[in-house]
Order: C-alpha cells, then sequence, then structure tokens
C-alpha cells in the first residue's frame, strides 16, 4: 500500500567518533551527550509528527546495531545506512523506501534542533506541487530533503561539508528540470559557535505549559499555583469559566496567565490550548497536585512511540475506604490504561492540535481524549502520583461517589451520550 516516509539520518552517540567538531570545546562526552540530547528531540518531534499523519516514521543509523538503537530510543523502524558518502547513504535510503511503496520522501538529520513538527508537515504539503523541497541551514547545506521519486543526480559529486551544499543541488535540480521549493532557513549545530544556540533550543523543546481550567476554585489555586511553579513550567495558565470568587484574582497574585472562557472544562482546555507555547502541555484539575519534578517525569516518560501519559492516582485527604478507591483507579489504568483526567493528563502540545483537542462534551472529555490518543501510541501512567483532593468523596459520600462514577463510565461504554451522562454529576 502507498505510503509516505519520513526518514531521519542519525548515529550512535559514541564518545569521541559523534560531533567530532565540537570535542575541542566540550570533550568527547560532552559532545556526544549534545548529539544524543538533539537526536532524541528531533526524533520526538518528528514521531509526533507521523503519528498524527500517518506518515511511516525510519530511522536510518549508523555506529550501532539496530538493537542497540531500540535501547536507546525506542520501539521504532530502524534500517542501517549503507556505506559510503553521504551522497550514496541518501540515495540508498530514499531508493529503498521507493521501492516499499513510498510516494513522497522527506529526509532530515538531527543536527537542527529547531526543526519543528510545523516544517515537516509543510515539506510534505509542498511536494504535492513541486518535484523536490529543500530546508536550507545558515551554514550553505541543507537540514532537509524531500522528494517525490528518487533523484541520485542531487547527490552525486555534491562537496558535503561546505557552505556550496545547498546551491550546488538547487542548481542541479533545476538543470535536471525539477521544480523546487524551499522552506525557512535554520541553523545547524556543526561548529563550537553553534553549541550556544543549539542549547537554547534544546531548553525550548523541553518546555511545558500547565493548563488549569477552573471555575470558583480561589482556595484551590492557593495551595496549587506555588506547587506548580515549583516545577519551573514555561506557563502556567489559568481559565477562568464564569468565576464568582476570587480565582482570576488569586491567579494574577501567583503570576498566572489569566484566559477566559465560556464555562465547560473542555471549552476551557481548548481555548488555553491556543495560547500555550510550551512543547508539552499538562492540563491539570484545580485540585489536583502534581509531583514536584513533573516537569522531568513529563520529559522521561514522553519518548518516542509513547502519545501521552498520567500520573498515578492517590487521594489528598484521608478518607473511608480511601484504599479501596485507590487501588481500584490504579488498577484501571495498569489493565486499561484509561486513568481519570484528575491524574492529569501530558501529551506534545502539536500532537494536542492534530487531533483537534477535547471532544467539547460535558462530561468524559478527558476519557474520550485518551481513547483516541491510544490509536496513535502508547498511553503511560508515572510511579509517581498526582495527590488530587477527596471533597467529592467528602462531600456525597464514598460509596455512592463511586458507584456514581462507575454507573458513567458504564454508561459511556455503552454508547449513552455525554449529555445525558452529565446528568448523573
Amino acid at each position: 500500500m502507498p505510503y509516505d516516509a519520513l526518514i531521519v539520518f542519525t548515529r550512535l552517540p559514541q564518545p569521541g567518533k559523534a560531533k567530532t567538531r565540537l570535542i575541542p570545546m566540550l570533550g568527547a562526552e560532552g559532545a556526544a551527550d549534545l548529539q544524543r540530547r538533539m537526536t532524541l528531540q528531533t526524533v520526538g518531534r518528528a514521531w509526533a509528527a507521523c503519528a498524527a499523519s500517518g506518515t511511516r516514521l525510519i530511522i536510518a543509523h549508523e555506529g550501532g546495531t539496530g538493537s542497540e538503537m531500540c535501547d536507546w530510543i525506542g520501539p521504532l523502524c530502524f534500517h542501517e545506512q549503507t556505506q559510503g558518502d553521504l551522497g550514496a547513504r541518501l540515495t540508498h535510503a530514499m531508493m529503498m523506501a521507493h521501492a516499499q511503496g513510498a510516494q513522497k520522501i522527506v529526509i532530515i538529520g538531527t543536527d537542527c534542533p529547531d526543526l519543528t513538527e510545523e516544517h515537516l508537515s509543510a515539506a510534505f504539503a509542498m511536494l504535492d506541487e513541486s518535484d523536490v523541497v529543500l530546508g536550507p541551514a545558515h551554514d550553505g547545506g541543507y537540514y532537509l530533503i524531500g522528494m517525490r521519486e528518487p533523484q541520485p543526480s542531487l547527490f552525486e559529486a555534491i562537496p558535503w561539508s561546505t557552505a556550496e551544499v545547498f546551491a550546488v543541488t538547487q542548481q542541479r535540480a533545476s538543470e535536471a528540470g525539477l521544480s523546487l521549493s524551499s522552506l525557512p532557513t535554520l541553523a545547524d549545530v556543526d561548529e563550537p559557535a553553534d553549541v550556544a544556540h543549539a542549547e537554547t533550543a534544546l531548553a525550548n523543546g523541553c518546555s511545558v505549559t500547565v493548563i488549569i481550567p477552573a471555575l470558583n476554585e480561589a482556595a484551590a489555586l492557593q495551595t496549587l499555583l506555588p506547587a506548580v511553579q515549583a516545577g519551573k513550567p514555561l506557563q502556567i495558565i489559568v481559565t477562568d469559566g464564569g468565576s464568582t470568587d476570587d480565582t482570576a484574582a488569586v491567579a494574577a497574585q501567583h503570576g498566572a496567565e489569566i484566559i477566559h472562557a465560556p464555562r465547560g472544562r473542555a471549552r476551557q482546555m481548548n481555548e488555553t490550548a491556543k495560547h500555550a507555547h510550551g512543547e508539552y502541555l499538562l492540563f491539570l484539575h484545580a485540585d489536583t497536585l502534581p509531583p514536584v519534578n513533573f516537569a522531568e517525569i513529563i520529559f522521561r516518560h514522553l519518548t518516542p512511540g509513547v502519545a501521552a501519559g498520567a500520573f498515578r492516582f492517590a487521594l489528598r485527604e484521608k478518607i473511608v475506604l480511601q484504599g479501596m478507591i485507590e487501588g481500584f483507579t490504579r488498577l484501571r489504568g495498569k489493565v486499561f490504561a484509561m486513568p481519570y483526567g484528575d491524574q492529569g493528563l501530558f501529551l506534545r502540545r502539536r500532537l494536542f492540535h492534530a487531533i483537534g483537542g477535547f471532544p467539547d462534551w460535558p462530561i468524559l472529555e478527558d476519557v474520550e481524549m485518551i481513547k483516541r490518543l491510544r490509536h496513535l501510541g502508547q498511553f503511560v501512567i508515572t510511579p509517581e502520583a498526582a495527590a488530587t483532593s477527596a471533597r467529592r468523596w467528602q462531600q456525597s459520600g464514598v460509596l455512592r461517589t463511586w458507584a456514581r462514577h462507575q454507573l458513567i463510565l458504564a454508561g459511556h461504554a455503552l454508547g449513552v451520550s455525554p449529555q445525558r451522562l452529565a446528568k448523573l454529576r
């Protein structure tokens, strides 16, 4: 069956063999570590773009076995690069993918930490009209090349590792009568002068926006916001759905951004996500405290192949049958990978937008979102817990609240509309 292919050229980051031009500045270990971090960021973004679009992701590697690459990056599709110069290896990768049914083929490296999912989507879109697409780099090379059919002449006798690569490739395409489109010019990382920019770009790629939908949650935010600030996210945004208490004032007092949106958790979260800048999104209920090091936990778990995750469920206050509630909730998460929204939900921002955000439902919007995400990749629940308030159980009674939750979930499984189920809350 025909498909589109995204091929990532990379290598196992072995000290002394990775980013060798940076070794005088960073040392062998430091240069390899920089290569490792750039690779993980690039592959993570590539996987998210492919998961959202149905594109096939292939990791073309050197310097290690497929097993070693899998242990490092995750269970993706790996192919070892062929022998020869870069031109020979690019030609072989293009020919291999085309022979296996790829219609549009894009190849990238891992030395451009500014490369995003948007650039990748734009490259494939350009191939609808152009024979070739190039992503020029500031140093005269290119960070991306894409084709509808293999064009070996574009890789022959190219002065690789010089400032002439892009210009010569562009000229070759013109001589061959090929139409060509170009992406924005980005910086790649080859020389010591590039390291500072690389670190900034990598830091931007490890950023979290915390989104908190709220309605009359002033008291809860007094506790939550300092805890969230301690995790040093890029943004904290509180979405006020029409509170009549001091929700907005408390949020502002603690340095959070304020967004006003129509009442409804799904609507509030979707509206707020439009204003998010972090690489990752964490959706939190106002009465749920995340783990202390929540950002680090998110980065560690959202590896390529993992679409989204949540924290382990725990209650903040001691209540009757607390162990039963926590135990059943954890069992549900372990067996069905289906947590509650008050465990916190985290995923990549661009993947969130690619699937259209939360459904505009009055209830169970988080359950439906998780179902959709599981079609794209794995869903993980971390060993670290998010502690949510027990106020619902305290106000309505433990058994009554638990039974109502099960009834709502059973109704959803049987196809009862969210509008009808919302009346059971």
